[in-house]
């Protein structure tokens, strides 16, 4: 029988990775559900490619113009996650790829009739992660972090506990602005901060990149998704970004995790626990003897990445992590559309946590979907206030 998969998020780069794994193989593989916000192109591309029987658009000017164009096609075109049919689907696995706050909802949906969910959203571990961890173990769904950086802890370190570690460092390649001087940060634009030297990934998560927000936003997830005490964790610069994850045990040993740089090999694992030929998959073949010879690491500037000193405990255990995620996402979405400077991202959210109320919103130890929207909803309406207040170009 052929396994029932959703991908919540398809059309952006864990989406189109997953479906590029998939296609090969249809025979043992049944696409059922896709879904996409606004990427019009894409979506008409995925629907005629893999005639999914459900096709959820969260943007409704895009719903109502593509529901037009495929009225008589087999596949149901739904503006929503929040219907009937859905919920009675029993699906293999999940694909948990949406960008953003937006994910959380969805994905802790799916976890109720889903046997396994592989996640790449982040925004659902750091402001939910309570929730959705309870919501799969009253249902038996296994969950499997596709992050290069989690995917390479979890294999690290199954079978070990807190005790047995000393450190976890999570690797990052330090983006595009690595070797660019701090004076020259102000004049950074956001075509320069899209590009990453290795990865091939969406704008946000590509300027999330460049700050190292990215790091810290993985430390947080990496704390609420292992049993592994917060300052077991720390970020160290690996410009090759071969190595995902380095695991220092207190017998002596290490361990770390090498794959390249193609998310298509935590994918293709996650999906196929392990047992697959990655080779048929991978555009180029691996250079491991000679990419061995260059590995380099390297500590964090912090005068030039000054983000990463913004993790706390109010940060990991709290609800801290909601507002740190959700003025980033603000003011990642105001450089991108030039309203800010690059250099103007890190004052800001020091503006926030100074704010007089933010331990009011900061401090929650569990809160529930209806209080992570409001402390969600504070923090962006702050963050624009701040900027429109000082920081605005």
């Amino acid at each position: 029988m052929k396994k029932k998969i959703a991908i919540l998020g398809s059309t952006g780069s864990i989406g189109t990775n997953s479906l590029n794994i998939l296609k090969n193989d249809l025979k043992n593989f049944d696409i059922v559900l896709l879904s996409s916000d606004s990427n019009y192109p894409h979506i008409i591309k995925q629907i005629k490619k893999y005639k999914p029987k459900y096709f959820v658009i969260n943007n409704l000017l895009v719903y109502k113009k593509i529901i037009k164009k495929f009225k008589k096609k087999k596949t149901k075109i739904l503006n929503t996650f929040n219907n009937i049919e859905l919920k009675r689907i029993k699906f293999d696995i999940t694909i948990s790829a949406i960008v953003g706050i937006a994910g959380l909802e969805p994905t802790i949906q799916f976890a109720k009739n889903s046997k396994k969910i592989l996640l790449a959203n982040k925004e659902t571990v750091i402001c939910g992660w309570h929730i959705l961890k309870n919501v799969c173990k009253k249902n038996y769904t296994s969950i499997i972090p596709v992050d290069s950086e989690h995917f390479s802890i979890n294999e690290l370190t199954k079978n070990y506990t807190n005790k047995d570690i000393q450190k976890i460092y999570i690797t990052g390649s330090g983006g595009p602005f690595l070797r660019k001087s701090i004076n020259e940060f102000k004049n950074i634009r956001a075509s320069e901060a899209i590009k990453h030297p290795k990865w091939q990934m969406g704008k946000k998560i590509s300027v999330d990149s460049s700050t190292m927000m990215n790091k810290v936003l993985e430390s947080i997830e990496a704390f609420k998704l292992f049993p592994f005490d917060e300052n077991k964790y720390e970020i160290v610069i690996h410009p090759q970004s071969l190595i995902h994850a380095i695991v220092f045990f207190k017998n002596g040993q290490t361990k770390l995790l090498y794959h390249e740089t193609d998310m298509k090999i935590p994918l293709a694992n996650a999906i196929y626990n392990n047992k697959i030929n990655i080779k048929n998959l991978l555009k180029s073949k691996s250079n491991f003897l000679k990419n061995i010879t260059t590995l380099s690491f390297e500590p964090v500037d912090k005068k030039k990445f000054p983000i990463v000193t913004l993790l706390s405990k109010n940060i990991y255990r709290n609800s801290g992590a909601i507002v740190l995620n959700a003025c980033n996402e603000v003011l990642v979405g105001e450089f991108l559309k030039k309203r800010i400077a690059f250099n103007s991202i890190y004052p800001c959210l020091k503006r926030v946590f100074r704010d007089k109320d933010f331990k009011k919103y900061a401090i929650k130890r569990s809160p529930s979907i209806k209080e992570i929207y409001k402390i969600d909803k504070w923090s962006r309406q702050k963050t624009l206030k701040i900027i429109k207040n000082k920081w605005k170009k």
